[in-house]
């Protein structure tokens, strides 16, 4: 299998998004030190994607390329949402002429939730179980899908 950064220069800075029809957790990354930083969540309205908040995104970091979580299942399967995630990288690099490259993101907002303190609850609106104590990082100030993006990024780079 090639290598997807083989094309890439070693300065090379990249996006990672977390996507769902609600919300699109964001992330940068940069492939010299192999590292990502959550940057933002951009909130859908009517399930519509704010593609001007994305191309400000894009003209502020000039990434080589965007990764984005594909939803799979625990057995590597795809899910109902695979399908609308694979639309979503479709229509990135149909707008935007930029490669689109996907990295599974298996338990990422779990991992999130949990580096975030809010105790492996991925949506800090869901109730916790009885004698759970669910409580915001503040240190950070990021939330769930920017770190869940962060992750995903991160993974990515890591591999490649």
């Amino acid at each position: 299998m090639p290598d997807p950064s083989a094309d890439y220069p070693s300065h090379a800075t990249f996006l990672g998004f977390d996507y769902s029809a609600n919300k699109i957790g964001i992330a940068v990354g940069q492939r010299l030190t192999a590292s990502a930083t959550p940057l933002t969540t951009l909130i859908s309205h009517q399930k519509r994607i704010n593609w001007q908040a994305i191309e400000q995104l894009l003209s502020q970091w000039h990434p080589a390329a965007l990764i984005i979580g594909l939803p799979l299942t625990m057995d590597g399967e795809e899910q109902e949402t695979t399908a609308a995630v694979k639309i979503f990288g479709k229509q990135l690099n149909e707008r935007y002429n930029l490669p689109v490259h996907y990295m599974d993101e298996r338990l990422t907002s779990r991992e999130a939730s949990e580096i975030l303190g809010y105790d492996g609850i991925t949506s800090p609106r869901r109730k916790s179980r009885p004698g759970r104590k669910v409580k915001k990082h503040q240190q950070q100030g990021h939330d769930i899908d920017q770190v869940a993006a962060q992750l995903i990024l991160q993974s990515w780079l890591s591999c490649n």
